[in-house]
């Protein structure tokens, strides 16, 4: 079962119990696999999915950047929270090193976990135009942010319009990845979903696995399984 997940903090889509996120199975690339009617381009993004973002991601990313050059820097430690469910939006934050979790509690007390921002990424963007966060903002590793206010940055998207031409392209390129990861997601096995990923993105970098793990909703576990299947072959 997959849900599409539209708050005002991201647009995230989530594998709730896919009966293919569990095991390691042969790979189903190859004539009459699935590759034979997945249509997935290369592509350009600076999505937390995509690991390695080409130089024209970068270039956009760093006009975002520049904007928060001299901007006021904080450091969080793991488990520290920037900002709550219900808080007012008055910043916008750019994580200059670290990650930081968007996270929504569940009704039975789970946490889903809608987006996880990085390296040079905005944080809860979306929130620019809400009055109030619709998630928390919970920090997974040690984190350098940089921020500025809110009423700061929309009126440089109007006044600068290279920035907010940045922003669109920046946002464009999410959206084209994480159409991207409901194709990948919609897919039952372990082999077929790692494919599909590497068709896209090609290999990571070493130690990078288990960000692919999540990126194709599957367990670390299984993908190890997959991944030690394919060196015998």
């Amino acid at each position: 079962m997959f849900a599409v997940i539209h708050w005002h903090c991201v647009i995230r889509v989530a594998c709730l119990g896919s009966t293919g996120c569990g095991g390691a199975q042969k790979s189903g690339q190859g004539k009459g696999g699935y590759l034979s009617h997945l249509r997935l381009p290369k592509m350009c993004s600076g999505s937390a999915y995509n690991l390695r973002p080409e130089p024209c991601m970068i270039s956009i990313m760093s006009r975002l950047q520049q904007f928060f050059d001299d901007a006021p820097v904080r450091s969080f430690a793991a488990g520290e929270t920037l900002f709550r469910q219900e808080d007012p939006v008055r910043s916008v934050y750019l994580v200059r090193s670290g990650q930081i979790a968007l996270q929504r509690p569940m009704t039975d007390g789970t946490l889903l976990t809608l987006h996880i921002a990085s390296d040079g990424m905005l944080l809860a963007e979306a929130s620019l135009f809400a009055e109030a966060y619709h998630c928390d903002a919970v920090v997974r590793e040690p984190a350098v942010i940089s921020y500025v206010a809110r009423s700061t940055f929309l009126t440089a998207l109007v006044d600068r319009p290279e920035l907010a031409l940045a922003l669109i392209k920046a946002n464009a390129r999410e959206i084209q990845s994480q159409r991207a990861r409901i194709e990948i997601l919609r897919l039952r096995r372990v082999a077929d979903r790692l494919d599909a990923w590497l068709t896209l993105y090609g290999p990571p970098e070493k130690g990078e696995w288990t960000k692919v793990a999540n990126a194709i909703g599957v367990s670390q576990p299984a993908l190890y399984r997959e991944l030690a299947l394919r060196r015998k072959q």
